[in-house]
């Protein structure tokens, strides 16, 4: 017989990954194709990456205390992303916002690399 405690992570994690999987498809079905090739919608996917990510460390009990996300590398990246999205409301130029939406893209990919670099490295350690 299981724990009532041991149910409760496994059960948390599918209902996370079901939300952003539905969280993803929504945006690839009420976004037309033209729309993927704008700074916008390579924000929003990477953002979602990220997300599942942070959602996978605050889920998983296996993993060390000590492994979390880079504070100032995700806010960078949060505020690079609002200048993309918000780009056009500043009148800024085009070249201008895709290069902040990279920079987002840029934050939120470093930022997850450190996060799984670390999540190896633990496995890796002999207990």
């Amino acid at each position: 017989m299981t724990t009532p405690r041991s149910n409760r992570s496994p059960r948390w994690t599918v209902i996370a990954s079901g939300l952003l999987i539905a969280a993803l498809g929504l945006v690839v079905m009420y976004t037309n194709r033209s729309a993927f090739f704008s700074p916008a919608a390579v924000v929003v996917v990477s953002a979602i990456g990220m997300a599942a990510l942070l959602l996978q460390l605050r889920f998983r009990r296996d993993l060390s205390p000590a492994i979390h996300a880079p504070r100032w590398l995700n806010i960078l990246g949060i505020l690079f992303a609002f200048g993309a999205l918000f780009g056009d409301l500043v009148h800024f130029s085009s070249q201008v916002i895709e290069l902040l939406a990279l920079a987002a893209v840029v934050c939120f990919g470093s930022s997850s690399a450190i996060v799984l670099d670390s999540i190896r490295k633990q496995r890796a350690l002999p207990k």
